[in-house]
């Protein structure tokens, strides 16, 4: 069952008077449960299409069906569709406030919700991430690069999302920290039975982590990738 359906949309950077259309006309579904995968090289419009999918950019035109919604040009999202759709951003500290410590900002949009035990919540995604709850009151600039992005997939997944938007989500670091990363999603994958949408312009790690992807060009879809039928590599 497609849990996100994009037909013929198209996406327009706004900046005063002037209006430049960097997605033309992208059409494809994501199946509950998969990871899609979108890759192009830098300026192909693939993280503007993300945004997009985040409620992050309201000028598109087209139709998106997400989450048994129909969305509308120019409108933000609201209510539930806030939280149940979480994006994880190439720099962490786009999500992570410099100047607090983690536990504020992984507490606050909780409270709003008006969630229960949310320390012991928060404790146990560190856990699960593979960080000691010591780090939880450090600020961000006291944690590694590979460090921050854990706890950036922390705070995305505390408000249980049913779609996890991830924008080049290791780009930033090394080989290393890299594979660790892309494991761990693959892991929390399955465990919490996460749709996922993954933007990247690496060819091996779109082959390593998704069961189908589109290939972007110069803002339009140039090319369509099953993988399900085949094996993936082990490494990245």
């Amino acid at each position: 069952m497609a849990l996100l359906e994009l037909n013929n949309v198209s996406v327009t950077h706004v900046q005063g008077h002037q209006q430049n259309t960097v997605v033309h006309d992208v059409n494809f579904a994501v199946n509950q449960g998969e990871c899609f995968g979108l890759v192009g090289p830098s300026g192909c419009g693939k993280s503007s299409l993300l945004w997009v999918l985040a409620g992050l950019n309201a000028h598109w035109q087209g139709s998106i069906r997400m989450l048994d919604r129909v969305l509308t040009p120019g409108q933000t999202f609201k209510g539930d569709l806030r939280r149940e759709v979480q994006m994880v951003f190439q720099d962490p500290y786009a999500s992570l406030h410099p100047k607090h410590r983690l536990r504020r900002t992984l507490a606050e949009p909780l409270k709003k919700l008006g969630v229960e035990d949310i320390n012991d919540r928060i404790e146990q995604g560190f856990k699960q991430v593979g960080l000691t709850s010591a780090m939880i009151d450090r600020y961000p600039h006291q944690l590694s690069g590979g460090q921050r992005q854990r706890v950036a997939i922390v705070r995305a997944l505390l408000l249980e999302p049913k779609l996890l938007l991830l924008d080049e989500p290791t780009s930033a670091l090394d080989m290393s920290v890299q594979a660790e990363i892309l494991n761990l999603l693959n892991e929390l994958k399955r465990e919490h039975q996460l749709t996922m949408l993954l933007v990247s312009h690496d060819p091996n790690t779109i082959d390593y982590m998704c069961d189908s992807a589109v290939m972007m060009k110069a803002g339009r879809i140039d090319q369509y990738r099953d993988y399900s039928a085949f094996a993936l590599p082990v490494n990245i």
